[in-house]
């Protein structure tokens, strides 16, 4: 009886609490990294190519912790990034509100598993031998059984809480945190016209998933972090396995290169190549140019007895100036593009800056321009640029004539 009652407190390790805490994140951190690596990096954007032995064993691993189906996952991802923010997302705050993303996110993965459009429309390509069709799809919940079972075993009656902390990680971190938080708070490198946000700049708790608003600047990259200050540990992972061999990269986001400065330096084919890559990095600077402009125009509105009654000083002060910025008119609802409208009639600056915001977009989102007709646009736009009278878009010029392939 009493050894019993011993196996019931300890399991057959009787480890004390803080050895079962250390157990437990490191296998959640495990199930991270095979999320981020082998469902989300390898299998749903092709960012590189993994030995069959490891495949296997991350498909393995998420069948015995989380079990979730390899297609199903990867097709929900590739729909997100297709249909991002509008409606068809399976899981976008901007569709949803944050609270259902963050908070029940696992419920909306489970609802777009179901649907079987999508399933096959974005899940094609993955695994599909004997052992994804007769167990790792067909019996999904078998694994997860197998591990409440071991958890037991090893922990005794703490095992059920280490059990319960492995399902709800994924749920929580992935299908919340990055979903919800990833589109909704936090910082922005890259003008993507979407809400996505970095978390925090040290991917290491989500694998590197935190650096969400790089990732969909550059969805197949094999590595999230661009900025010196940023840390990817996925990425880290990656890198041992191809020095082990064990994987191969197939891309990764270019890196930007700036010609040097010049007083003559032309627009070429280079430059036109070097802005339509690094495009969601120029409309960044060029929000930030922007922003610096409503600056000076708050500056010169407020002394002027404070019109707080006009369109215009309201729009400038308010929040979704910033969703404009770096999501262009796709972020603002359509009462909200007429007040627009109503500033932009009220501010010549202003509108000349967002018309040239829009005829640079029209530059990378062109479809049936040649080559020769898109360098004569930039350059073009470039001219009028530095003779618009308006300093902050005459130095973003001078800029983006320094941008190379």
């Amino acid at each position: 009886m009493d050894q019993f009652l011993r196996f019931l407190s300890g399991g057959a390790l009787q480890w004390s609490w803080w050895q079962v805490l250390l157990f437990t994140l490191a296998v959640t951190h495990v199930t991270i990294v095979s999320v981020t690596i082998f469902l989300h990096r390898a299998q749903a954007h092709r960012g590189l190519d993994l030995h069959p032995a490891v495949m296997h064993f991350f498909r393995f691993w998420l069948w015995l912790t989380t079990g979730m189906v390899t297609k199903e996952w990867v097709a929900i991802h590739r729909k997100h990034h297709a249909k991002c923010e509008r409606e068809g997302d399976p899981h976008s705050p901007v569709v949803y509100g944050i609270g259902r993303v963050l908070f029940r996110g696992a419920e909306l993965y489970r609802l777009e598993a179901a649907n079987l459009e999508t399933l096959e429309k974005f899940g094609r390509g993955t695994p599909d031998d004997w052992l994804e069709r007769n167990l790792y799809a067909r019996h999904s919940m078998l694994g997860i059984s197998i591990m409440l079972v071991l958890d037991v075993l090893l922990f005794g009656v703490v095992g059920l809480t280490v059990w319960a902390v492995q399902m709800a990680w994924i749920p929580f971190w992935a299908a919340g945190v990055v979903n919800g938080l990833g589109h909704f708070w936090g910082y922005r490198n890259f003008a993507c016209p979407d809400a996505s946000t970095n978390v925090w700049p040290w991917g290491i708790l989500i694998g590197g998933e935190e650096l969400h608003n790089n990732h969909h600047a550059f969805g197949t990259s094999a590595k999230f972090s661009t900025k010196w200050y940023e840390f990817d540990i996925g990425w880290a992972y990656i890198r041992i396995l191809s020095f082990c061999r064990l994987a191969t990269v197939r891309k990764v986001a270019p890196k930007l290169r700036l010609k040097p400065v010049s007083a003559q330096l032309p627009v070429s084919l280079s430059t036109l190549q070097g802005v339509i890559t690094h495009r969601y990095e120029v409309l960044a600077r060029y929000a930030d140019m922007v922003r610096q402009s409503i600056r000076e125009d708050i500056a010169r509105l407020k002394p002027a007895a404070r019109p707080n009654s006009t369109a215009q000083y309201r729009w400038l002060l308010s929040g979704r100036i910033k969703a404009w910025l770096t999501r262009g008119d796709d972020a603002l609802k359509p009462e909200q593009r007429s007040e627009l409208a109503t500033v932009l009639a009220e501010n010549r600056s202003l509108s000349t800056l967002v018309q040239m915001r829009r005829e640079l977009v029209r530059l990378w989102e062109s479809s049936s321009a040649s080559s020769e007709q898109l360098l004569g646009d930039l350059q073009a736009w470039c001219q009028r640029a530095q003779q618009s009278g308006i300093e902050g878009l005459e130095q973003f010029a001078v800029r983006l004539r320094r941008y190379a392939a």
